[in-house]
Order: C-alpha cells, then structure tokens, then sequence
C-alpha cells in the first residue's frame, strides 16, 4: 500500500458481531460500597469487593440487543477480567449514533446491587471510522450509563481536565495499532519515562477518578460507516456550516470503464493493417520524444499510451521505445498480448539496464520476461556482478520458483566461481524471509545439484563436488566466528580483556582456525585462498557489538585483512557500497576516475556479515591528532614545493574523492554524516562509511543538501581557492555523467523493492521517487552544472561564519 491509497471496509460489509474485550478497572473504589444509606450500617469491612461489567448497545439513543455481562471479580485493585464480550448486534447494524454503555455493579454488599459508576463512548470518531485498540473512560461514579444521544455521562475526559496522562495514552493506543513506527531501544526509554509521568499523575488525582479499560477489535484495514439502508444526506445541514464533509469513494483508483471501452475501441486490432503504414507528424513525433525520455517509474496518461500504440509498427526500429510501449499493452485482452509478443521479437535490441526494467513488478507476463533474460545474456559477467544483488531479489516477482531467471543465473554462475559464490550468499540470506523461503530454497537446491553434477561429463566425478564443499565451507567459517564473537561478549573487563581472550582461543581451543586443512575461498573476494587466521595480527574494535578484526593468511604468501559483525544487519551497507562500485564503474568508462573506495561488504544473515578492512582514520581521529587534514597528508606526502607543503597528487587523490562522494552521497541521500565515519586513507582517498540512513533520512533535523564538512573545504585552500574551484569542477562533470546512467540505478533500486532493507521496506515507492527527484530529470547538462554549483554555495556557505540563521542550523548538523 503506497502513502497516496487509503484502503478501507464498509461497515454495511461486515457480517460478524461487535466484539471488544473488557480489560480492567484502574483507579480507588470508594470507601462505602452501597449507595443506600441504609446498608452503610451493615458493612463488614473485610468485606472484598465483588465486580462484574455490564454493557449494552445503544442506537440511536435506544437500547439494542441484550446487555451483556462480566464475570464477577474480586482480587482487588486494580480489577482485571481481560474478558472477551461478543454482542448479539453485527457491525452492518450500526449507525453514526451507535454507543456502547458500560457500568461497573458491586454485588458484594449482599442482596442489593451497589452502583460504582458508569460512562458510554461512541463506536465511530468524527471521520466515521469504526474504534480500534484500548480506550479509557472515565466512570461518573454513582450513575448508571446513559445511552442517550446527549449522554450525561460521557467516558471522554474533557479537554480542559486532559493532562500528560491522557495525551501519552492515546500515543500508545496508536503505538499498538502500527501507526507509529517501533524503534526497540527508544521505545524502552519512553515507556519506562511514561511509568514516572503515571505515577505523578496518579499521585496527584488520588482516588477521585474510576477509569475502565476496553479494548475493541481490529481489522487489517480501517473501517469505514456505510449503513445497509439508503444513505439520506440533508443539504441544509451541510449549507449552513463550514464544515469540511467527508465522502468515502469505494470506485477510487479503479479503471473508468468508459474510458477503458473507448481505447478498446480504438485499438480494434481490425486497423492493425492500417497501423503498419501510420508515421507520426513532426507533433506526435515531438511527443513520442518526450515519452521515451520518461523515468522509469513515470506511470502514462491514457493519451500517451494510445499514441504509443497508435504508431507501435514505426518504433520498432527505436529500441528505447519496447520498455514504453509494453506498459501500454492491455496484457488482459488475448490478442493484444499475443500481437506485442509477435512484435516484441522483432524489435530492436534493447540495451542491459532496460532490461533490468522488464524484470520490475510492472511487468507480469512470463514472455517478456523471458525476453529480459535472452537480454541479459548478452552481459559480460563482470557486467552481471554488478546486478547480481537486484536479479536475485527480482527472483520475488517472477511467476514461478524455477523460472528462467533462476536457471539463467545459476547456468551462468557455473563457468564463474564469483559468480556462484556470491549468487550462493545472497539466496541463503533470503531464507529468512518466510514468504519467500521456498523460491529462494528452490534456487539455492537448482545451484547445488547443477554444481555438483560440474565434471562428471569429463569423466572426472569430484570437481564440481569439491567445488560446492569448497562454498559450504564459508558458511562453516562464519558459523565459527559467531561462536567465537559470543564467548568474548561474555568475557568481562575492557576491550584489551576481549582482545586477549580471541587471541587465546585462536591459538587454544580454536587452533584448527589458525591453519584450515583446505584452503577457503574467501567469502568477500572467492578467487582468493585464505589458509588460516593470523591470532597476533586479529583484534577487537571498541564499540558496542564488538566487531572482530581478523588478518587472514592467503594461499599466495599474502594476508587479507576483513570485519567481521554479528547483530547487525548488514543488507543496507552491501546495497550502498554495492553502488559506490557501480558509480565508479560508470565514470570510469567515461574517463573520470575519482579515486573512490568501494571496500566489499558481505551480508552473511539478516544479523550478521563481512567487510573488507582498509587501513585508514576517521576524521576525528586525525583532527585530535594533527588539527588539520593538511598536516596529516604533509606527514605521509610532504613537498615543500607542493601545494600547502603536499604533494600534487596527493591533494589531487583528495579533491577528487571529496568530489566523487559528495555527489554520491547526495543522489542516494545518506543521513546521518559526522566525523566518525568519514574515513582517509594514507594516499589522501576520503571515504565514507555506515550507511544506516539512506534515500534521504536522517537522525539529525536540518541536514544539508550536500555532506561537506568545514576541514575538507579547508584542506582544500578555502572557497575561493583554484583547488576548490577544480571540486566543484569534478562535482558537476561526476553529476552529468551519473545524470545520463539514471534509468539504469532507478531500475536497480526498483528491483529491491520487495527486500528487507529497512529504508526501502518502510515505502518503497516514495524512496525511489526521492532518488528520482535527486537527477533533476527536467533540467539539460548546462542547467544542472548552475543547479549542482548553487547546491554546493548553499552547503559549504553554512559552514562559515558569514551566514544566515537557516544556514546556522545546517552548519550544527556536523556538531
């Protein structure tokens, strides 16, 4: 369901009883259980209290139904039933006017029924949508429920009574309802500061209040009123306020059926003799232009469609145009389908990243898919790594658990160990994921039989086994680094503590890790051997899930360096750096190279993986230590006669990666950016690390459109330096280029649409829209070198003391 959809259920639909459940008693009884005077003389004061619950429905300010009751309660305060209370009525009964009142007897006073209290509370809010979750009311004690339409005794506490209390509660009900998004450890620390607030505020009420605690049902979608009978709106009523009035179309969204009859019509596949020799006008051509430059995720108009179709037969030699013109297909009308399957195999080659497209949920049809695949085919696997990720979670839209998608993937991955590998990885990742456990299952078993059974053509029975055993054997090693990462956890003391416990078990316990009997393929880089664990080179980072940093020894005399984490999800930084790689890939073959780090990162479960270690300090290391980058670059590559005392090339190696992850950064819209996770290598490369914000959220209020901290502008000269001026140069040719590669990274981001990466699960359609939003589609080359150059002025002008108070706010963003 997208942000813009409001799904909803009439209550004239509804067909079961109303049904809530009547949870407790909160609050002090008073200390005379009868309310007649004469019984007060009577009182055992020993006596429990015995409770029972009585409600009934009102309609329209009469009774409706039989009352129902609860069973009798005297454990004491506060009283719990937590009782389930079905009515004879069904929700397709109610009305606008429909209460529930409740009252609260004490029968223990002997033969007469003692009245604690009672309260009503209407069973739709003033948008007319039926109540869901826990509601409080407040008892009007000594008097019995009114169920009129002015009830006199109203279980909403007035607004000017309302405190803190009442506001929290009514967060929560929404909390439990799935309205606002849980967030485990801020969830811990808010409910245990609403315990204090509840205690202040009951302390200060004392016992003057009686609330009772219901519960109503609810359904996956909200409920809406609609009565069975004719629905009388009286205009006057309507005429005579400003009120705004609330109408329900169930018919929004749906197809008009006019207008779906009128491009039947005018598709008679009778003129597809006519069509053959129809070409477009210079304005129709003009239009058709302006379609196909059309993102990917742009829905067309019945007009666009129509017009596309009209001169289908003249595009066939544009291959932009296919993509286009399957949306306008009407896939339901067999003939159609059947015509645009017979012309899409003899339309011109569409190129790899609109084949991505084809593979998207937009399109169902088995026969276009297939065609992507026959696309893809053509991919180099160099080309095919770099999708890998997205084809895997493509396998979700595909049609069946064996589809040609699969089978071209694990085909493909057979003559390439990196391939297999890492296709291996990102299907068992996805076995958690239980709606789709069985695909993925089914594609994991496809590549593990078709590896096997590698070799025994040539007579040789034990290549293609050993080959799977040799990426079995990965799991195993990342299974023993869980292991390992849960007794140091468990050792107490600080990290040297921790360290020395990983060295000992390495070398103890744990020796066969030290030197495996075979070599590993390493699950980050599978063409290299890794032979064992070097103990005196592996440590322990200081932070709060104790990451494991270990030097493995390589079959070549070399060592490998990697982190290793458990307990968090690593999905999200694989997506981004995965993208990095992209993004350098594609300005590479245009013949810029801004010297980016895009170190490899492995999920190896939803809670647990790999990264590559690359030697290198965080900004705020460096600036503690050297107070400037320029004195930290001087010590690795001093030249007196080089700019500020540095050699040309190193500074150049540090414009050009401040240039290349500023744009980068800002088109995927990375949050929360600060001095901890910009790191910088020895040779002057600046990269950025932890990607737990992206597509533009951030923990932080006022972000800045670009992530430019004051050090790196200074390292640079200053903002009026020819050095700055080269940044801003790189900035906008870096931005052009990945400009002309959008459709290919909105079509990949479209693939991952259906994963479990937290920032495009929460809406996946609004994030790719913001990445969308980021190219500036509208604008030519020469208008988004003015547009990216006032973006960087507005950022970089924040961090210096010439600034206006909005500016101020971006400049506490790097505090």
């Amino acid at each position: 369901m997208t942000g813009n959809e409001f799904r909803f259920f009439l209550s004239c639909d509804i067909n079961l009883p109303v049904t809530f459940r009547i949870e407790k008693l909160e609050g002090h009884l008073p200390s005379t259980n009868s309310t007649n005077p004469a019984d007060i003389g009577n009182i055992v004061e020993d006596k429990k209290p015995e409770l029972y619950v009585e409600c009934a429905l009102y309609i329209d300010g009469a009774p409706f139904g039989l009352p129902m009751r609860t069973r009798l309660e005297s454990s004491g305060p506060p009283f719990c039933w937590g009782e389930l209370i079905t009515l004879s009525t069904k929700y397709r009964d109610l009305t606008t006017n429909s209460q529930l009142a409740v009252t609260v007897w004490d029968v223990s006073c002997g033969k007469n029924e003692g009245l604690i209290g009672g309260a009503t509370i209407h069973l739709f809010n003033m948008k007319k949508q039926l109540k869901t979750g826990k509601h409080k009311l407040r008892l009007w004690q000594g008097k019995e429920a009114d169920g009129s339409i002015h009830s006199t005794t109203p279980g909403k506490v007035p607004k000017d009574e309302r405190g803190e209390l009442e506001r929290l509660e009514k967060l929560v009900n929404k909390y439990e309802r799935g309205q606002i998004q849980r967030v485990d450890w801020l969830d811990r620390l808010a409910f245990k500061s609403m315990d204090k607030i509840k205690d202040l505020e009951s302390s200060k009420n004392g016992s003057s209040h009686l609330f009772v605690l219901i519960d109503f049902c609810s359904f996956e979608h909200r409920v809406v009123l609609q009565e069975s009978g004719p629905n009388l709106l009286i205009p006057a009523s309507i005429a005579s306020t400003n009120e705004l009035v609330t109408v329900w179309d169930p018919e929004l969204g749906k197809i008009n059926p006019s207008e779906h009859k009128q491009l039947k019509l005018a598709r008679s596949l009778n003129r597809g003799i006519i069509d053959r020799d129809l070409k477009p006008s210079s304005t129709e051509r003009k239009s058709i232009q302006r379609i196909l430059k059309y993102p990917p995720t742009r829905t067309l108009s019945g007009d666009e469609r129509q017009l596309l179709w009209k001169f289908r037969f003249s595009l066939m030699s544009e291959k932009r145009a296919l993509t286009k013109f399957l949306r306008c297909v009407e896939w339901s009308d067999v003939q159609e389908a059947k015509q645009a399957i017979e012309l899409m195999g003899r339309w011109e080659m569409i190129d790899v990243c609109d084949a991505l497209e084809l593979l998207s949920p937009v399109f169902e049809s088995e026969d276009v898919r297939a065609h992507a695949v026959r696309v893809l085919e053509r991919a180099d696997d160099e080309e095919l790594q770099c999708y890998l990720l997205q084809l895997v979670q493509a396998l979700r839209f595909e049609r069946s658990d064996k589809s040609r998608l699969s089978q071209f993937l694990v085909q493909r991955s057979l003559s390439n160990i990196e391939l297999a590998s890492f296709l291996r990885w990102y299907v068992a990742v996805e076995l958690h994921d239980p709606a789709y456990a069985k695909r993925f299952y089914s594609s994991y078993e496809m590549l593990e039989e078709n590896m096997i059974k590698l070799g025994m053509g040539a007579g040789d029975g034990g290549d293609g086994f050993k080959l799977w055993q040799s990426l079995v054997r990965q799991t195993e090693l990342t299974a023993q680094l869980c292991s390992i990462m849960r007794d140091v956890r468990n050792v107490r003391g600080g990290t040297q503590k921790k360290i020395e416990k990983l060295r000992h078990l390495l070398s103890g316990l744990l020796s066969e890790l030290t030197y495996f009997e075979e070599p590993i393929r390493s699950p980050l880089a599978p063409i290299v051997l890794i032979t064992g664990i070097i103990p005196s080179d592996s440590s322990i980072f200081k932070s709060a899930l104790h990451p494991l940093r270990l030097a493995f020894r390589t079959a070549n005399g070399g060592c490998l360096k990697i982190i290793f984490k458990k307990g968090d999800d690593l999905r999200q930084d694989q997506l981004v750096v995965q993208m990095v790689s992209l993004m350098d890939r594609l300005l590479k073959l245009e013949n810029l190279d801004l010297h980016l780090t895009p170190y490899r990162v492995l999920a190896t479960g939803h809670d647990e993986g790999m990264m590559e270690f690359i030697p290198s300090k965080s900004l705020a290391q460096i600036l503690s230590e050297h107070r400037s980058i320029t004195s930290y670059l001087q010590k690795f590559h001093p030249d007196e006669e080089g700019p500020f005392g540095i050699t040309a090339t190193c500074l150049e190696t540090f414009i050009k990666s401040c240039a290349g992850y500023s744009v980068i950064t800002y088109i995927l819209g990375i949050g929360d950016r600060h001095l901890d996770n910009l790191l910088l290598r020895d040779d002057g490369r600046l990269f950025h690390v932890d990607f737990g914000f992206i597509l533009g959220r951030d923990p932080k209020p006022f972000p800045p459109p670009m992530k430019l901290c004051k050090e790196m502008v200074e390292a640079m000269g200053g903002a009026e330096s020819q050095y700055y001026t080269r940044f801003k140069s790189y900035c906008c040719e870096a931005y052009n280029i990945l400009r002309k590669s959008s459709n290919l990274i909105l079509n990949l981001f479209h693939l991952m649409a259906g994963s479990n990466i937290p920032d495009i699960a929460s809406d996946p359609e609004k994030g790719i829209l913001k990445l969308q939003e980021k190219f500036r589609l509208d604008l030519d080359d020469e208008e988004c070198i003015h547009f990216f150059q006032d973006l960087i002025n507005e950022s970089v002008s924040a961090l210096f003391p010439q600034m206006v108070e909005t500016i101020h706010r971006w400049a506490q963003y790097w505090r």
